[in-house]
């Protein structure tokens, strides 16, 4: 974990450095992103019986929110993409599960397959990772590696 001059969790009792650091969670000094994703697993019990279109909405909402978060959680830490941060792990587990069973092994799947694109980076996810700027920047990589995820899962679900 990098080191800063500003402890993550000192940020904890700001609502908004809470929500980028995954409530807690990005604290974690050992893998902080997997705990991250743990995290979000755990509360996508609060999103998965909503229909469809607010389903969408949601991820829409926490997408654009997170930049803002974690872009304001960046600069207070002075280090972009600071480990700790894993809004954007919450929003990717999210997608990766759009659509999908909710049986324990997809559930299962879905966090094995998303931290794998997230850790890996196949193109155009490490592009993505070193070019787009700020929060976007912290935020669309693990959006696109949760895209991946939900691909490779329905592809698999359906027989290919």
């Amino acid at each position: 974990m990098t080191d800063t001059a500003v402890n993550p969790r000192a940020l904890l009792r700001d609502p908004g450095h809470c929500l980028s650091l995954g409530l807690g969670s990005g604290c974690i000094r050992k893998a902080p992103g997997t705990w991250g994703t743990l995290a979000g697993l755990l509360l996508y019990s609060l999103i998965v019986w909503m229909p469809w279109p607010v389903y969408v909405g949601v991820l829409v909402l926490t997408f654009v929110a997170g930049i803002y978060l974690c872009e304001r959680t960046a600069k207070a830490l002075g280090v972009h993409d600071h480990p700790a941060i894993v809004w954007d792990e919450f929003v990717g587990i999210w997608l990766a599960l759009a659509l999908q069973p909710t049986a324990l092994v997809w559930l299962l799947f879905a966090f094995v397959t998303f931290r794998f694109f997230d850790i890996i980076k196949p193109w155009p996810i490490g592009w993505l990772d070193r070019r787009a700027p700020g929060g976007l920047g912290i935020m669309v990589d693990d959006v696109v590696a949760g895209a991946y995820a939900l691909v490779l899962m329905a592809l698999l679900q359906w027989g290919f």
